[in-house]
């Protein structure tokens, strides 16, 4: 049961972020408020809109594109990438339209100088995993049937590049991109025309029955600390799962092996002071090892999510120049 009207505060209940609150009986409670309620730093360089593109769960993406193409779509001398941006918040919260995921993604689109898909997805406790993972695969579907429409949106047909797709995700969202790139493998061949080269994985959230050493350390001042991390897994797992289920261990005692698996190119990043700092590193050498072309890159000191907190702060901006450059090595030549 999920509704927004205020409940005895005498009932005990568990708080994700001041925006979520499941009440011992059931209920659930949230805020429309965002966590970050910060200001939409829109300065008119980046077109955006919203695009419907699961009417059954009345599921929204949004995207982004530089202005200057909106005016002159022909001037380009050639289309530009399509970057997805999934974001994060435990599978429990989170959305599109929250200020801090919007202007990330105007930095994304002006800086990578890319097309930018921000899709939403069903959240946790009413809508527990996989529904997250079905509803990422859903969006990518979506851009397949825009690339075969025989009356497509000019809005993105004119200026995207639909050959040329990464598939970025945050936290919860990098979690969906790697199950994205098992499912689709080298190549995304089911996704036909579109084609996506890379993928970038911004602190991946994944879990364990047994704690990463990262994990078990556990510093006070954690942006992201082990209780909402605990909080969020049980929230969000399947009811009589636990944190070795295969959508949140890729290398649980039940989790498909992953060494046969063919991947394309992936970029994992990770803070130094971020508690699933040790299983990111874990995923990336995994995967390098069985001969997958994967970078990790690590900053020393930085928290969970320092580039959406601190956008324009030094590391975010070095990790910026990461991606592009990430982009650039691994597009189809022009």
């Amino acid at each position: 049961m999920s509704q927004n009207t205020a409940i005895t505060p005498t009932l005990p209940y568990e708080e994700c972020r001041g925006v979520l609150r499941v009440y011992s009986d059931g209920s659930i409670v949230r805020s429309p408020k965002p966590s970050f309620d910060v200001p939409v730093h829109d300065d008119g360089s980046v077109d955006w809109k919203d695009v419907v593109f699961d009417p059954t769960n009345q599921l929204q993406l949004r995207l982004y594109k530089p202005a200057a193409t909106t005016h002159s779509p022909s001037s380009l001398s050639k289309k530009l990438p399509i970057f997805y941006y999934i974001h994060g918040g435990g599978f429990c919260i989170g959305s599109r339209a929250w200020p801090n995921c919007q202007n990330y993604c105007f930095q994304l689109a002006s800086q990578l100088q890319c097309v930018v898909v921000a899709p939403d997805y069903r959240l946790a406790p009413e809508h527990r995993l996989p529904a997250a993972m079905d509803d990422g695969f859903a969006a990518m579907k979506w851009l397949q049937a825009i690339a075969e429409a025989e009356d497509p949106d000019t809005w993105l047909t004119e200026v995207a590049d639909f050959g040329n797709v990464f598939v970025s995700g945050d936290s919860a969202g990098g979690n969906i991109a790697h199950n994205l790139a098992v499912q689709l493998g080298a190549g995304s061949v089911e996704l036909g025309p579109v084609r996506v080269r890379g993928y970038v994985l911004l602190a991946p959230f994944f879990g364990g029955t047994v704690l990463a050493r990262s994990e078990a350390e556990d510093p006070k001042e954690a942006f992201l600390n082990w209780e909402l991390i605990d909080r969020f897994w049980r929230l969000s797992i399947p009811i009589g799962e636990d944190r070795d289920h295969p959508l949140v261990n890729p290398f649980g005692p039940n989790s498909q092996s992953l060494e046969e698996v063919a991947f394309d190119p992936i970029l994992v990043v990770v803070g130094g002071s971020d508690l699933l700092k040790d299983r990111a590193k874990d995923y990336a050498n995994r995967l390098k090892n069985w001969g997958n072309k994967v970078e990790y890159v690590e900053f020393e000191g930085q928290q969970h999510g320092f580039f959406t907190i601190q956008p324009s702060s030094q590391p975010a901006k070095e990790l910026m120049l990461i991606i592009k450059r990430f982009i650039a090595q691994n597009s189809t030549c022009c």
